[in-house]
C-alpha cells in the first residue's frame, strides 16, 4: 500500500506522516522507503493515547456530523464536501 500511494505523491514534499509504535511502522525498510521519498515520520510516544486525542477527536466529529449523514455519489464528492467542510 505504501508503494502504491508513493506514485500518487512527488518526491521531496516533506508530508508527515503520523504512525504509532506498532512494530511495522518501526521496521528499518520502512523507515528507509519514507525516507527516500522524502516523508517525514513522526509517532506518538510509546504507550500514550493522549497524543492522538485532538485528531482522534476531529474525526469522530467529522463522521458524526458529515459523513454519517450524508450519501456520496463517488470516492471525488466525498473529498469535495470533506475539503469543504474543513474550509
Amino acid at each position: 500500500m505504501l508503494k502504491k500511494s508513493f506514485k500518487r505523491i512527488p518526491n521531496n514534499t516533506h508530508l508527515i506522516l503520523h504512525s504509532n509504535h506498532v512494530w511495522q511502522y518501526q521496521m528499518k525498510r520502512y523507515q528507509t522507503l519514507l525516507k527516500e521519498k522524502g516523508l517525514v515520520q513522526i509517532m506518538s510516544r510509546k504507550g500514550n493515547c493522549l497524543d492522538n486525542a485532538i485528531i482522534e477527536n476531529f474525526f469522530g466529529i467529522l463522521k458524526s456530523e458529515l459523513f454519517y449523514i450524508m450519501k456520496f455519489r463517488d470516492i471525488n464528492h466525498l473529498k469535495t464536501e470533506i475539503k469543504e467542510y474543513i474550509k
